[in-house]
């Protein structure tokens, strides 16, 4: 099935987007093959695969707009859907200092309105945070030297939602005393 993904990707322009660290459709897959290395469910990196889909917060541009939400569940399927959605809808600012809440709300920023996460979907959101964060940092010494600190503090929270390799993962790639992970 990530053949099929991949090839949608393309069709919908991913190629051709600049990301940090090459393309869109190269950061896609590069964070799909971190969650694969931390063992990650297929729905999960799945998801890793087509995180961007929706836009992001952090990343506004859009290769699916909502209302094609169910062609992409037909490709990937809902659970993974679920979880791009969740990711692309997310606001940061609102959600990540109480994100480790078991209780706390997730703020769509496409509806205005918080929801709350099942256990699973936020573990799963943590993960996809933290493959995704791990990716541009691993890539560009920039964006580590301006975001590794705070990235790690908040991973360091998220803890109990990671996955171990995803932990010891977070502390190779951001922790300065580390010299693994790096470029």
């Amino acid at each position: 099935m990530p053949s099929q993904v991949l090839e949608f990707l393309r069709r919908s322009g991913a190629e051709a987007i600049a990301h940090p660290g090459g393309t869109l459709l190269a950061h896609l897959d590069r964070v799909r093959r971190r969650l694969a290395a931390w063992d990650a469910r297929p729905a999960l990196q799945l998801a890793g695969l087509c995180h961007a889909c929706y836009g992001t917060d952090g990343f506004p541009t859009t290769l699916l707009p909502l209302d094609r939400r169910a062609e992409l569940a037909a490709l990937i399927g809902p659970e993974a859907e679920e979880i791009v959605y969740t990711y692309g809808s997310c606001d940061r600012q609102a959600t990540y200092a109480v994100l480790a809440d078991p209780g706390a709300p997730l703020h769509d920023r496409f509806t205005g309105r918080p929801v709350v996460p099942t256990p699973r979907l936020r573990r799963d959101f943590a993960e996809l945070t933290a493959a995704n964060e791990l990716d541009l940092a691993g890539r560009d010494e920039g964006f580590r030297a301006l975001w590794g600190t705070e990235l790690l503090d908040l991973f360091g929270r998220l803890r109990p939602l990671l996955s171990e390799a995803a932990w010891k993962d977070c502390v190779a790639v951001l922790d300065d005393r580390s010299t693994t992970g790096r470029l």
